[in-house]
């Protein structure tokens, strides 16, 4: 599946990075079918690597749906092509964000959630890069936008990080949130009963 996205260049031109997701494996229920958790690889691996993993939980009610990442150069690898949700240049709380690589993941992880029946509950949850993915998803679907303004529209239940960082968490968000025009949507939530759980 691609995503494609927009941003501007220089001058009045539009650039367009089209974003090639791999094969997305799913493990379906083995009871009553109750929650589907989107679950996201690491840097370098692949959806099937966890796919067997989630397969021998003891977990009969959830569908796991375990996509893989685009093949993309890696800045904090030295531009080596590897699967990658987005992009990093370095380690630091300070290195900036790769919001439209961020962006075009969760969008992603909503798609692959939006086909979902309305009584199944949706879940996000990732290793690693996959654990910053799931919490950037939960941060747009608290905020009601992606960080590129449009609108999020997935109703998340379940957030889980495994070894993950906040993406975002210096700048981004803060910046995120003065365009949000969708500001009230923590009291919303809470007005709804929606309880988002984050296991990290």
């Amino acid at each position: 599946m691609s995503f494609n996205s927009s941003t501007m260049g220089s001058g009045s031109r539009t650039t367009r990075r089209t974003f090639e997701f791999g094969r997305t494996h799913v493990v379906r229920p083995k009871g009553k079918h109750q929650a589907t958790i989107v679950w996201l690889h690491g840097l370098g691996d692949k959806g099937s690597s966890w796919s067997q993993i989630l397969e021998t939980l003891p977990l009969p009610n959830i569908k796991w749906i375990c996509p893989t990442a685009p093949t993309r150069p890696v800045a904090l690898l030295g531009g080596f092509p590897c699967t990658a949700w987005f992009d990093v240049g370095e380690i630091s709380e300070d290195a900036p964000d790769d919001l439209e690589g961020l962006d075009a993941s969760a969008a992603h992880v909503a798609n692959l959630l939006s086909t979902e029946p309305a009584n199944i509950k949706l879940g996000v949850g990732g290793f690693s890069m996959g654990a910053a993915v799931a919490v950037y998803s939960a941060t747009c679907r608290v905020l009601g936008q992606y960080g590129n303004g449009n609108p999020y529209q997935v109703t998340l239940s379940a957030i889980v990080g495994l070894s993950g960082w906040l993406p975002c968490s210096r700048f981004g968000f803060s910046h995120m949130y003065k365009r949000s025009t969708h500001r009230h949507n923590c009291t919303q939530a809470r007005r709804d009963n929606t309880n988002i759980l984050f296991v990290v």
